[in-house]
């Protein structure tokens, strides 16, 4: 009997998936670092709001590369390259993503604010309400697009379509989406930013899983 080849045992493979993982880690915040570090600085305060939306602007493009490299990742020691990988998805989709992640933090500003000024702005209880879940429709809308954008060639408006579209057509992506969220959501509010951005990786990788759905019915039907 031949042996086997190099790299290719049950303990290679996940020691290669805990690398990739590392890696990917690092470097989401590594590039994430520069809205990071401000972010740490500000008080958590409402009139901060439209300097969280500015923290945030490097996270896209981050969150975009880390799903490129998880998705192309490598379960063969012999030829782990992740950096490379992240770096190369990085510099493929962070302008297209930008295009979609800028007005999602504008917008999500502007109704942040509108919901935590609400006694001086005089709006309603059921206004701010409804804002909410516009906000949390936006913000999966936004999770759809940024997978979509980093794994495919499409036009802004595609993505944008694409993205509403599987919001109903696949609810459970936006559910496991939105589990991963407040599960990123209450490590921020219960310890701090920083600590939210530690298992980023992981997050990423169970944002890849729950989205498989949706990446095997945009091969199939949109791409050719």
């Amino acid at each position: 009997m031949s042996a086997p080849a190099f790299g290719a045992g049950t303990l290679s493979r996940a020691s290669a998936f805990v690398y990739t993982l590392v890696v990917v880690e690092l470097l989401v915040l590594l590039t994430a670092a520069p809205g990071l570090v401000v972010l740490l600085l500000l008080d958590r305060d409402a009139s901060n709001v439209p300097l969280y939306a500015l923290c945030a602007v490097p996270l896209g493009p981050a969150v975009s590369a880390a799903v490129y490299a998880l998705h192309r990742r490598s379960s063969d020691l012999a030829d782990l390259h992740p950096a490379a990988v992240f770096w190369r998805g990085y510099r493929l989709n962070a302008v297209g993503v930008l295009k979609v992640w800028l007005p999602t933090l504008g917008f999500l500003a502007v109704l942040a604010t509108s919901v935590v000024h609400r006694s001086v702005s005089g709006v309603p209880v059921w206004w701010s309400v409804l804002l909410l879940i516009i906000g949390a429709a936006v913000v999966l809308w936004s999770v759809n697009a940024i997978v979509i954008a980093s794994l495919f060639v499409f036009r802004t408006v595609d993505i944008a379509r694409l993205a509403a579209y599987f919001l109903g057509h696949r609810p459970g992506v936006a559910l496991g989406s939105a589990g991963l969220l407040l599960t990123a959501g209450a490590l921020t509010v219960f310890t701090s930013e920083a600590v939210a951005l530690l298992p980023a990786s992981v997050l990423i990788g169970g944002l890849l899983l729950v989205a498989r759905p949706m990446r095997a019915e945009i091969e199939q039907r949109f791409v050719a």
